[in-house]
């Protein structure tokens, strides 16, 4: 077996036991494609550090769609199925995608996986609100990996935390968008009431037009079919973003960084945020990210706002909190850095489950 797809088979087997338990589905097809070469190997078309699990089920699920009446269909509550998983699940699965082979490869070698979960806005807020009351200004937001750019509406979202039994609330009453977390862990007040965002901008290097019917289609199969739920918020947010859209700019998140930068008002301050994006770069990449945010920093307040797993970025943030890794925790961790005067400070703020439903706060 070579090097990459031992790699593959380990993230397959990585992901159904620790990131897709609330997914039966995707955690029983993730632990059957992690012990089948012809498979996993599909995914060997893509670049090794875009190459996880899932990317490959969002390609199913694509195709899936374009093949609505195929008898894997009964177990894809997004193609209207409602059967839970049995002994037909994977032979059918693994049948649609060996028939379909070619396409699949195509598919992982030029798509990437573009999972705008508008419920992680419930994680961020909280840091990118204290942010904000800290500056005492409105602030400038720009999402490194936006997507279709659904996060950086999260002024326009409600948000209801259950923590020790109370219910602290933020953002407009009557937003169409609600999103509730559960919180634990210690320390966690009341956010602030309102975040002021006085200029926006997404930067990523493939944006979703909402308005694209075959991009919102990509949209719609990142999103796990089992849970119907992710999908109908991904409906709302898209219907309210598309109404007023943030400009959004193609462009590669170390490259064009600076020129992203250079697009928001210099008098704002000047929150970076990426949420789950970081996974995408390779190491080297994660670094020079960093590098050119301490370069802003220099010259304006800068904090980066960092969601994902511990190893794929945060680790750069708060070194050595082996205790929150992702291989110990099987959790995301959220973390903030913030250069003020060019100098920076970094800290875990808390762990959560990957679409931000729970959150166990550290202070």
């Amino acid at each position: 077996m070579n090097d990459d797809l031992s790699v593959i088979r380990r993230r397959l087997r990585t992901f159904a036991e620790s990131e897709a338990q609330t997914s039966p589905l995707y955690a029983h097809l993730a632990g059957r494609a992690a012990e089948d070469d012809e498979v996993a190997g599909l995914l060997s078309a893509a670049p090794l550090y875009q190459a996880r699990p899932t990317l490959l089920l969002a390609v199913v699920h694509r195709l899936l769609a374009k093949s609505p009446v195929h008898p894997l269909s009964r177990y894809y509550p997004t193609m209207g199925g409602f059967d839970g998983v049995d002994d037909q699940t994977w032979p059918l699965f693994k049948s649609f995608v060996l028939e379909r082979a070619d396409e699949v490869r195509e598919m992982c070698a030029t798509r990437s996986t573009q999972t705008n979960e508008v419920q992680r806005a419930a994680v961020v807020y909280p840091v990118i609100a204290a942010a904000a009351k800290q500056a005492r200004s409105p602030i400038a937001l720009l999402e490194v990996g936006a997507s279709a750019g659904l996060l950086l509406n999260m002024d326009k979202y409600r948000y209801e935390y259950l923590y020790e039994g109370e219910k602290l609330s933020a953002g407009p009453a009557k937003a169409a968008v609600c999103l509730h977390c559960v919180v634990d862990g210690s320390g966690f007040t009341q956010p602030p009431k309102k975040l002021a965002i006085g200029a926006r901008l997404g930067l990523d290097i493939a944006p979703v037009d909402l308005a694209d019917e075959d991009q919102f289609a990509w949209l719609e199969a990142c999103v796990w079919p089992d849970q119907v739920e992710r999908v109908r918020l991904l409906h709302t947010a898209a219907a309210a973003q598309r109404k007023d859209p943030p400009e959004l700019m193609p462009g590669d998140a170390v490259d064009d960084l600076a020129e992203a930068v250079g697009r928001l008002p210099a008098d704002l301050p000047l929150v970076v945020l990426t949420s789950q994006a970081m996974a995408y770069l390779e190491v080297p990449r994660r670094q020079q990210f960093m590098a050119r945010l301490a370069e802003i920093g220099r010259q304006r307040p800068v904090w980066w706002v960092a969601s994902g797993p511990y190893e794929t970025g945060m680790d750069l943030i708060a070194p050595g909190r082996d205790d929150v890794s992702y291989e110990n925790t099987g959790l995301s961790t959220l973390a903030v850095m913030q250069w003020a005067g060019g100098e920076p400070t970094g800290r875990v703020v808390a762990q959560h489950a990957h679409h931000g439903k729970r959150m166990t706060w550290m202070g």
